[in-house]
């Protein structure tokens, strides 16, 4: 049994602005007013979003890692929703290279406190995995957020994305796995070929429920529950049911005497160690909500 009074009072120590207004639209202490004020700190006058909204990108300028938040965050605000998510799509067709696929990061990303997976990508390239997490994001705010439904950037971007899946044989990193069973699990309804490709993908996680994550440090993975966290989605039915059962009762575990949780990958500066805590304790207590452990 977690303590919920706890990881409110590590929040309300530790924890970014943001942080601390998603933990109490989850609770129900708050409207979501308060929650989309706090992202639009984060936001660019183009219309994307910077300044660290990925902790260990610390550039101000507009990334897809920021995009990536940036929904998640739009998500979480619903049934609310901002004109934040229309400009956003329209600064991601900008940022979208020819084809349909956004690259790792775009320039401007380097920088200090940056880590070097992000200041050292080619923009040129487009990469499945930032595109899969930025799209399966898009879409499932574009569930509530009709001007994001109807832009035409997530259309583009969604169709990029199927066909560089079915194109591949195998899944590449640990991470671009779970953001591309993600997106295709949001793009279910929408996207008939996605169910398919969404069960192929899905035999690529091991009875274990963890997959190691290479170039991380030692003893890092990726867990099932992670890839999964909601017990409502068709995608939570493709997880290794036994991994799943331990992994709740493992990240419920994982609270600190602190009150708050921690992460197993490295982080690049003193503020994004901090800031990742308050990230993974907000994830930790949505995953554990909705799985009724909290």
């Amino acid at each position: 049994m977690i303590d919920l009074a706890n990881a409110e009072t590590f929040m309300a120590t530790h924890a970014r602005l943001l942080d601390r207004r998603r933990l109490a639209v989850l609770l129900g202490q708050e409207e979501p007013a308060g929650l989309l004020a706090a992202l639009s700190a984060y936001r660019n006058p183009d219309g994307g979003f910077g300044w660290a909204l990925e902790a260990d990108l610390r550039s101000p300028s507009s990334q897809p890692a920021g995009a990536l938040h940036a929904f998640e965050v739009l998500e979480e605000a619903a049934p609310a929703t901002s004109p934040m998510g229309a400009a956003l799509c329209d600064w991601l067709a900008t940022a979208t290279l020819p084809g349909g696929g956004l690259p790792f990061s775009v320039a401007g990303a380097a920088g200090p406190g940056t880590a070097r997976w992000w200041a050292g990508a080619d923009p040129g390239v487009p990469s499945l995995h930032i595109t899969a997490a930025v799209a399966g994001h898009a879409l499932r705010a574009a569930a509530h957020d009709p001007t994001v439904a109807a832009h035409p950037w997530l259309a583009q971007v969604t169709d990029w994305t199927l066909e560089r899946i079915a194109a591949q044989e195998q899944p590449g990193h640990a991470y671009e796995l779970k953001y591309t069973l993600q997106f295709l699990d949001a793009a279910l309804g929408a996207r008939p070929e996605a169910e398919g490709l969404m069960e192929r993908t899905a035999a690529f996680v091991p009875a274990s429920g963890e997959l190691a994550v290479a170039g991380g440090v030692e003893g890092e993975k990726l867990r099932s529950l992670e890839i999964a966290p909601l017990p409502d989605r068709p995608l939570r039915r493709l997880m290794p049911a036994a991994a799943i059962a331990r992994q709740l009762d493992e990240l419920e575990a994982r609270q600190q005497p602190d009150g708050g949780w921690t992460v197993d990958f490295p982080s690049s500066s003193v503020a994004a160690a901090l800031e990742w805590r308050g990230v993974a304790t907000v994830l930790a207590l949505i995953t554990l909500r909705a799985n009724q452990r909290a």
